[in-house]
């Protein structure tokens, strides 16, 4: 024992040494040695606000500085300067090039930038309301240490309200349309003079304008007067709405639109000299050489419909609509004015389309490590994007990985972790149904897979074989407040698991008690129906959504229910009659599962600035046999651990409950739950380059919903599963490629709820016992 502390002791002087060192020679760089002579660094940049009851925050006013001084992580160490102080002044030198480019130059201290940022800050101010706010800065330079700090003084005063709402409207329809609809202004008597919240009511009356057929209609024709009183706070508001230049008639602003013809036009169309034009239904399609989509797969994506009005809704469901087809690379809708019809204004609709390239093949590589033994995987994709010229995705997929294993394995009938597995998927653009109607598979907006699986796995204990298939549904729509949901169904998936060898004592090992645990590790067959979703306010950038404005906060909910068996439970109690209470019925000579399995996760994650976010997830599962099932089938039960669960044990190695597992290669079957529960808190930090920091809190377990002999200490009780809830900490370095993060985190053990293990790592932490390291793609939640 002591001889293993000493180890450990000195393993862990070791890695403090190296962060030390790596710590000094960052720190010792001056974060001046880059400054030019007579300039000064800037320092640090301060925002007061005299009033704190004031409705404003300083956070909300950092995008409006000109200058900012370099970034510290955790608050007080600047890492990207130190990175960049590091490189000598020979630029002709690729260390000094990449240095400098990984770091960040200092901050040079202007003046100019200074009043710029002042003057900012009060327009801020008063497009908030605070129309008599005042803001003055204070210099404190200090050239003996060619640094300079800056602290802006804000003064508020007090903000103007609107005391009353009229119009100025002389379009009865229109003002009928304001006063009907409150959610259309979105601003009331009594609400603060915010000239953002003005500017946001005038884009909301011309998107409601767009989707009822104004297609001409500008926000331009809203303004807004506001008249005070003077001494006075109270605003009384106006909305105008823009007359035409006189011409000696009365008419509307703008008149209803509507769609004369749809045209697409393929990207060989508008190149060929002689190109041909197919009329299907109401558009036409013109085509060059090559007919690479039919006519009827362009026009069941397509929402603009001839003789309807225009409706700039309609035209985003059908860009949305015409993404999903992966034959298409690029998509464009013009407006054409075509002169009138019936006369109303009308419109030309042309769609111009390119084509994506029809076949493709990927190739993935990845390695393991897990607990000191090496693994290796491949995988091969091809995909074809037009099987049919109707945009159908086929995908076929191999895949091979192969895993060593060390350690005394005598008994067992395999030295390894293999898997072989193969699947092929079609994709259908739209929703496929047998007798549903063409309108209702359009209205749907869905896309439907079908696919089926082929998996062969060697495990120490036994060799099982994976066959499977299923029919499901995909689509998106977008709620209120810039929320998108996705939805997947599952209409049929069907697994048939079978164990074709094992080792001789396994199964008894397993349940040397309970025989009716058995079949959960012998061949069965699930056949399930589900439904999941995710949803999120996340910002999608557009024209009108600046790529680069941080967005304050981003929510995440994700929810999935499963039911497998009923079907087939109710065709065995018809046709087979009653059976006996330690029977199960059977297909094809198989035992089916039936149960009953839902989830349930919430993320939160604050962006405090650009470099700087705080993430929170807490999420939970409970997995329900019943009927032909006394247990829950292995590949359905929940696990802890692992990349993205608590991260101080790796994946298959925690719980259920106070189980102790002795042996993470040979007892992970038994560490399982039908119950699971996972609460995180994680903090992120842009480091210097590419790279970013965490520092994480993980805590969970899961445990078994009925009480199993080989699963000792697993149980749910109310009264006790709080004490069974591991905790775990660490750190972690990420890679932002921008289309991937690559992730690398160290999980320490904090508490472990098993028997007999020391409950307490925290506090007698030990580097070859608590710590894992998890090699991931992507944020953990």
């Amino acid at each position: 024992m002591c001889t293993q502390k000493r180890a450990n002791f000195a393993l862990m002087k070791h890695y403090a040494a190296l962060i030390i060192a790596s710590v000094a020679a960052l720190w010792g760089c001056s974060p001046v040695k880059h400054v030019p002579r007579g300039e000064m660094l800037l320092d640090r940049v301060d925002i007061v606000i005299s009033d704190p009851e004031a409705n404003i925050k300083t956070d909300e006013f950092t995008n409006f500085l000109r200058q900012t001084p370099n970034h510290r992580v955790l608050g007080f160490a600047r890492l990207p300067l130190a990175t960049y102080s590091l490189s000598g002044s020979d630029t002709s030198r690729w260390v000094n090039r990449w240095l400098r480019r990984v770091g960040q130059a200092p901050v040079i201290f202007d003046a100019q930038l200074t009043e710029a940022s002042r003057r900012q800050l009060r327009q801020a101010l008063i497009n908030k309301g605070y129309m008599d706010a005042r803001v003055t800065v204070d210099t404190v330079l200090r050239p003996d240490l060619k640094k300079a700090r800056v602290t802006y003084s804000i003064d508020p005063g007090k903000p103007h309200r609107i005391t009353s709402l009229s119009f100025n409207v002389n379009d009865s329809a229109m003002l009928a349309m304001l006063r009907s609809d409150a959610s259309l202004l979105g601003i009331k008597p009594g609400d603060f003079f915010d000239r953002n919240r003005l500017d946001e009511v005038r884009t909301s009356i011309a998107t409601h304008m767009h989707d009822a057929g104004f297609y001409d209609f500008s926000r331009e024709f809203i303004s807004f007067t506001a008249d005070t009183v003077r001494g006075s706070k109270d605003i009384a508001l106006t909305l105008n709405l823009k007359r035409r230049p006189a011409d000696g008639q009365r008419r509307p602003v703008s008149r209803r639109h509507f769609i004369n013809s749809v045209v697409f036009v393929t990207e060989e169309g508008r190149s060929c000299p002689r190109p041909d034009t197919v009329h299907y239904r109401n558009i036409a399609v013109v085509y060059g050489a090559d007919r690479y989509i039919r006519p009827s797969a362009l026009y069941d994506m397509c929402f603009i419909e001839p003789g309807q009005p225009y409706s700039a809704k309609n035209v985003d469901k059908t860009y949305s609509a015409l993404s999903r087809l992966p034959i298409l690379r690029f998509i464009n809708i013009d407006m054409v004015p075509a002169g009138t019809v019936d006369g109303n204004p009308a419109l030309n609709a042309v769609i111009s389309i390119s084509r994506n390239s029809k076949q493709a093949v990927s190739l993935e590589l990845e390695g393991t490590n897990s607990d000191g033994d090496l693994g290796c995987g491949v995988a091969v994709t091809y995909q074809n994007r037009d099987l049919s010229r109707r945009s159908e995705l086929l995908t076929f997929k191999l895949r091979s990985s192969y895993e060593n294993l060390s350690g005394n394995l005598d008994g067992f009938i395999n030295k390894r972790f293999t898997e072989y597995a193969a699947e092929t998927g079609l994709t259908f653009p739209k929703f496929e149904l047998p007798f549903a109607s063409r309108a209702f598979k359009k209205r749907m907006q869905a896309t439907t897979d079908f696919n089926v699986s082929f998996n062969y796995q060697e495990r120490p204990e036994y060799t099982r074989v994976i066959v499977g298939a299923g029919w499901r549904w995909r689509w998106n729509n977008r709620l209120p407040r810039n929320i998108q949901r996705r939805h997947t169904i599952d209409l049929v998936d069907v697994n048939y698991v079978r164990l074709p060898k094992s080792t001789i004592d396994f199964i008894n090992q397993v349940a040397p008690d309970n025989p009716l645990l058995r079949y959960a590790y012998e061949d069965h067959f699930i056949m399930r129906t589900g439904y999941s979703f995710v949803q999120s306010n996340r910002r999608i950038p557009t024209a009108e959504v600046n790529a680069f404005a941080m967005q304050p906060s981003i929510t995440t909910w994700r929810g999935s229910i499963e039911t497998a068996g009923n079907v087939l439970y109710g065709l065995s109690s018809l046709l087979k009659g009653p059976r006996r209470a330690d029977e199960a019925y059977k297909l094809f000579g198989i035992q089916f599962a039936q149960y009953v399995r839902g989830e349930l996760d919430y993320t939160y994650t604050l962006n405090i600035n650009q470099r700087n976010a705080v993430a929170f997830h807490i999420g939970g599962g409970i997995a329900y046999p019943y009927g032909n099932s006394r247990m829950v089938p292995f590949e359905k039960r929940f696990y802890a651990g692992g990349a993205n669960g608590v991260r101080g044990w790796s994946a298959r190695t925690l719980g259920p409950g106070s189980y102790d597992s002795r042996n993470n290669v040979l007892d992970f079957i038994n560490q399982c739950g039908d119950i699971s529960l996972i609460a995180s808190a994680e903090y992120r930090a842009k480091l210097f380059w590419l790279i970013e920091s965490a520092l994480f809190v993980d805590a969970g377990n899961i445990w078994t919903i009925n009480s199993y002999p080989n699963q000792q200490g697993g149980f749910f009780r109310f009264d006790e599963f709080y004490k069974q809830i591991a905790a775990a900490y660490g750190i972690g370095l990420r890679l932002d490629l921008t289309m991937v993060l690559l992730r690398l985190d160290l999980g320490l053990k904090g508490y472990n709820p098993a028997q007999n293990q020391d409950r307490w790592p925290l506090l007698h932490p030990s580097l070859k016992r608590d710590a894992n390291i998890h090699f991931s793609v992507g944020y953990p939640f």
